[in-house]
């Protein structure tokens, strides 16, 4: 399309554009940039030398009367015809605009084209365009830095993103997988492998396969013998192996075999690592020609890493087998001890004991809670353990807890956790232990001991599976199982206020009551000998068994202690005892009638207990048997309860359970103060 003007506008173009000093002239031809100027109809009315060899002419002249977008802007970059009516040039004479552009190319006389960035100032005289002035320059090394740069970045980004694929993959298939997608935008390819060498049978196992095009042959397990594959060959000198045209260059019975599925290009990179080559890896393409140097050279530095990735992910398969493999041992183990021992460290086969056990067999798999009731050292603790291993939880933490153990000021934030700054001292975040028991069991031992502040928490625990920590506004969601246990009379100290009925409600779903050690007098030679076995090994001492006389003494005494006591007396018994069979002296006898100046009878005298099996005086209670020995002890203590030198600490109780005692006895303390 013609531009429009008049012969009036163009001598006046000619002036303005040709009448220029010789200052001017030299400058246009001493300029490294390409200028020419043309009228209104694109017609060229003077160039420089610069313009005239970017664009293939020997002379400016040759430019002259020549219309420019005809000459060197007539095809687009993609081979397109480019009508004049679309040429920014045109369109900003039309506009009576000035043009910048930097993404189009012009073509040189021989038929070759170039990137060029150009400007065309418009020159206008009364509202009207008579020309313009443009400048243009050749942009192809810029460009070339550009797309260098360019891929640069997309190789960075791709070594990242197999980076990212190492740490968060460990199986073969899919650590191939997030390589391939990762590799796609700046390699094309067909199909890549992970080959590696296996040094017992000398041959290639393809660990992973992956890309659109199938091999009946090139397969995941497939293994090559070293003199099958060109893989030997980059294996064996550790450097990248190219082949542009497979159909000339194949050597190998694999590099044939690729060539019959019509690939033609192959690029393979070591897996090297630490000096040594583990294995192969590989790309191929059906495209000629297809893999460069500087492309083998950015996929031996992915090999790097996935030389890293492979040796992870084989120790992690490594340690995930002996994992299993210990799991299966230790499922194996468990069951036989379980077969053997029934409930692990709980001994005895007493009706009252069992009884208990039962009712642990019927409440262990569900979820509900379970209050635990005895004396203090009848093992709460091992029936809590044994309801919780036999649970649908056992894969997590059973979290013990003794709520008579941390005072006061302390147990909200022992048991719920508390935020950084919540109170001073409060350093950091610290996790409270029913966040702790997250998905698996608590533990509340000495449930009875808890302030009533403390039980309202409990209780929303118990109702809305929630708390909040000392210190923060956000609840905290929680699956945890409770298991409770007391040796306090809970119902009496509901009914005393010392105790919240409507969380003693909630605990006490199932109550489970454990039997004192004197009414399971058929356990103790079970207890006895479980006892022996445990500490002469601890203490490196061999002892066969127990004299007759003194197991006799054991199963008749009362053990106000329970089993904690019975305990005590057979490691001091061991740790004294010089002969294999042990022997109770007088002194390791716990103490039974003291309170009344009745001298204890000698251990292991045969005559005494004929003596007392045919005397007619009548056998004391049981009760009056601990109450004898609570007035023994605190006759000692000077009828001190509690501290380091009081009755609790000699009888190895818990303060509260011997007032409990003492309570249930009818035992005051004033009394037998010493005065």
């Amino acid at each position: 399309m013609p531009f429009s003007g008049d012969n009036t506008l163009r001598v006046q173009a000619e002036d303005i554009l040709l009448n220029s000093d010789e200052l001017n002239r030299l400058i246009l031809d001493s300029a490294s940039e390409a200028i020419c100027g043309c009228d209104s109809e694109g017609i060229c009315l003077f160039s420089n030398p610069s313009a005239a060899r970017m664009l293939g002419y020997d002379h400016p002249a040759e430019l002259l009367g020549k219309n420019m977008h005809a000459l060197e802007h007539h095809t687009r970059k993609d081979g397109t015809p480019y009508p004049i009516e679309e040429c920014p040039i045109y369109i900003g004479f039309q506009k009576n605009e000035n043009v910048h552009r930097d993404d189009e190319v012009y073509w040189r006389k021989d038929g070759t084209s170039f990137p060029v960035e150009f400007w065309s100032h418009i020159v206008i005289r009364e509202g009207k365009t008579l020309g313009a002035v443009i400048t243009f320059i050749d942009i192809t090394e810029r460009k070339q830095a550009e797309a260098a740069l360019r891929k640069s970045e997309e190789q960075n980004r791709s070594l990242l993103q197999i980076n990212n694929a190492i740490i968060t993959n460990l199986t073969q298939q899919a650590l191939l997988r997030s390589i391939s997608e990762a590799l796609h935008p700046v390699i094309s390819f067909d199909r890549c492998a992970i080959t590696l060498y296996q040094p017992e049978r000398d041959s290639f196992r393809f660990l992973a396969v992956e890309g659109e095009l199938l091999s009946d042959y090139f397969r995941t397990g497939l293994e090559l013998s070293r003199n099958e594959t060109c893989g030997s060959w980059v294996f064996d000198h550790q450097r990248p192996l190219v082949r542009r045209d497979l159909e000339k260059e194949k050597q190998y019975p694999n590099e044939r075999r690729l060539a019959a599925e019509g690939i033609h290009s192959l690029c393979v990179v070591p897996l090297a690592l630490q000096g040594r080559c583990i294995g192969l890896l590989s790309l191929v393409s059906q495209q000629r020609d297809r893999y460069s140097n500087e492309d083998a050279v950015f996929l031996q530095e992915v090999a790097n890493q996935v030389a890293l990735a492979v040796q992870n992910m084989q120790a992690y398969q490594e340690i995930d087998s002996l994992k299993a493999r210990l799991e299966k041992e230790n499922v194996y183990l468990r069951e036989e001890l379980r077969a053997e021992h029934n409930f692990e460290e709980i001994v005895g086969n007493s009706p009252a004991l069992l009884k208990a056990l039962h009712a642990v067999e019927q409440v262990a798999p569900t979820d509900s809670t379970v209050l635990i009731y005895g004396e203090t050292g009848t093992g709460k603790e091992l029936v809590a353990r044994a309801i919780h291993s036999r649970s649908s939880r056992n894969g997590r933490a059973l979290v013990s807890v003794n709520c008579s153990a941390i005072s006061a000021g302390l147990v909200e934030s022992e048991l719920f956790g508390h935020m950084k700054g919540a109170f001073t001292g409060a350093l950091e975040r610290r996790i409270g232990r029913f966040e702790l028991a997250n998905g698996g069991t608590i533990f509340l031992d000495e449930i009875g001991e808890l302030c009533l502040e403390t039980q309202v928490k409990l209780l929303r625990v118990l109702q809305e599976h929630e708390f909040e920590p000392v210190g923060s506004s956000h609840p905290l969601h929680v699956d945890v199982r409770v298991i409770a246990a007391t040796n306090r009379n809970l119902p009496e100290a509901v009914q005393a206020g010392r105790f919240r009925s409507d969380l003693f409600y909630r605990l006490n779903v199932f109550p489970i009551e454990l039997p004192p050690l004197r009414e399971r007098h058929s356990d103790i030679p079970q207890l006895v000998a479980f006892c022996l076995s445990q500490f002469s090994k601890r203490l490196g001492k061999k002892i066969n068994g127990v004299s007759r006389e003194s197991m006799e003494n054991l199963v008749n005494y009362p053990w106000p202690g329970n089993i904690r006591e019975l305990q005590n007396v057979i490691e001091r018994a061991i740790i004294v005892s010089a002969d294999p069979t042990l022997r109770l002296d007088r002194d390791l006898m716990p103490v039974t009638s003291a309170a009344k100046g009745i001298e204890a009878p000698k251990a292991d005298s045969p005559e005494d207990r004929r003596t007392d099996l045919k005397s007619s005086t009548p056998l004391l209670t049981l009760d009056e048997v601990e109450r004898n020995h609570i007035f023994a002890a605190l006759q000692h203590a000077g009828g001190v309860v509690d501290g380091p030198k009081g009755a609790a600490k000699i009888l190895d109780l818990h303060p509260n359970t011997l007032r409990h005692r003492m309570d249930k006895l009818g035992i005051k303390s004033s009394r037998h103060r010493l005065s």
